[in-house]
């Protein structure tokens, strides 16, 4: 969804509610798309504040599927998003951001589906778990160790260590 910004930019302290839906249904990052769900509609609050800035606010939430970090099994995600962005405004024009963080701006029109999905950049979870103790899967055959054990030896031995294994392997007793 696109805002058009020009009328906004030229009536100083002019204020501007605007009811958006993302467009977008799913989200890509670092090569990954991942699915949206339980997106909930929201009112973008956008105020020119004396010719100077242009406020930008908004509230929502939102789910992403996120495989789980040790089982691949897909975690919806929740999201909270809360936007609060303010941008220069000079002569009835954006100016251009020293940091490059404006990239939902473009010839005077907002990107709601860039803006919302830069919010959900800045909160990506740092590990994604389908529940606190996940087993994760098999490093030999690949099974999800939370649906069943598969009786693989995932016994891994430091390869420093494999001469002195060998030593207590040849002295075991039967």
């Amino acid at each position: 969804m696109f805002i058009e910004l020009k009328d906004l930019l030229t009536i100083a302290n002019k204020h501007l509610e605007v009811p958006c839906n993302m467009e977008a249904k799913s989200f890509e990052y670092m090569g990954n798309e991942y699915p949206l769900t339980e997106i909930k509609p929201f009112d973008l609050c956008l105020t020119n504040d004396s010719n100077k800035e242009l406020l930008i606010s908004g509230e929502t939430s939102l789910k992403v599927i996120i495989p789980c970090d040790r089982c691949l099994e897909n975690v919806p995600t929740e999201f909270n998003i809360r936007i609060d962005r303010v941008l220069k405004v000079d002569n009835g024009m954006l100016l251009d951001d020293a940091d490059g963080d404006d990239d939902f701006v473009n010839e005077n029109q907002l990107d709601v589906d860039r803006l919302i999905f830069d919010e959900i950049l800045v909160n990506w979870p740092a590990k994604v778990l389908c529940k606190d103790d996940c087993k994760g899967i098999c490093l030999i055959c690949g099974q999800n160790l939370n649906i069943q054990d598969c009786g693989c030896n995932r016994h891994v031995i430091d390869s420093r260590m494999a001469a002195f294994q060998d030593v207590f392997d040849q002295f075991k007793e039967v």
